[in-house]
């Protein structure tokens, strides 16, 4: 499944700098992709360096924002929510330092 994962407000850092990667994530065909699916995958195959500033536990951090398609995950179903090829998912933090 090809999808477009963006990141930001600090986020990138952790990913070499990189604000977005094109991917193809592997799924089989009786399971469908979700979010929590997409986060284990990103942890092992993005994230560079401190995992623990962009995951706890098996969700985000408190303070990431997750948009999926421009529409706040929260009102789509989180970890439950079902991916479709092409899909684009935005990370932004908005933690500051002061």
């Amino acid at each position: 499944m090809k999808l477009t994962l963006e990141f930001g407000g600090g986020l990138e850092l952790l990913c070499e700098s990189v604000k977005t990667h094109n991917v193809d994530v592997d799924q089989t065909k009786e399971k469908k992709l979700t979010m929590k699916d997409l986060l284990s995958w990103v942890r092992t195959n993005l994230i560079k360096e401190r995992p623990e500033m962009f995951m706890k536990g098996d969700s985000v951090r408190p303070g990431v924002l997750v948009l999926i398609n421009d529409c706040d995950w929260e009102l789509s179903g989180q970890l439950d929510t079902t991916l479709e090829d092409k899909d684009v998912v935005v990370f932004i933090s908005t933690l500051h330092g002061g």
